[in-house]
């Protein structure tokens, strides 16, 4: 029996909204889940690697967003194909999990899970001490991801 998933895209926003700017993939998921798009499904995720390999289990096209720490000017975005590229280690310094985003992906591509379209961004973050209030250059960046998500959405499924 094949079943018709009208979902074609996963959103999955990373992050800890108690931690400062480690709450942007966490805000632009919600802003993207408030847009109601259609055939596009958000989830929120903490970063640990087991639950983010099996919360993109079964998709195809797959957008996850988080916060980085590369050394970049804070705001910056950065945007990873990662069927084509390896995916830093050190972008998810602040990962309270031994097993972080970026080994997960790695897992999943050398266990051929990875998803067929798995594109990541990343925006360089200032502040991840303990709070809630987001750096300005973040909020920013976030907005400009917001939009871009919503044109590489547009594409998948227009």
């Amino acid at each position: 029996m094949i079943i018709n998933n009208p979902i074609r895209i996963l959103i999955v926003g990373i992050g800890n909204e108690y931690r400062s700017d480690d709450a942007a993939g966490l805000m632009i998921a919600r802003t993207i889940r408030d847009k109601q798009l259609p055939f596009i499904a958000v989830k929120e995720e903490f970063g640990e690697g087991a639950s983010l390999m099996e919360a993109w289990q079964g998709f195809q096209n797959v957008i996850l967003v988080d916060a980085v720490s590369s050394g970049a000017v804070p705001g910056t975005i950065f945007r990873i194909n990662a069927r084509k590229e390896t995916v830093p280690v050190n972008f998810f310094n602040y990962s309270t999990h031994v097993f972080s985003v970026a080994e997960a992906i790695e897992l999943a591509r050398t266990m051929n899970l990875l998803p067929l379209n798995f594109i990541i961004y990343g925006i360089e973050g200032k502040n991840f001490t303990a709070g809630t209030t987001i750096s300005t250059d973040v909020i920013k960046a976030a907005k400009q991801v917001v939009k871009q998500i919503v044109t590489d959405a547009g594409r998948v499924t227009g």
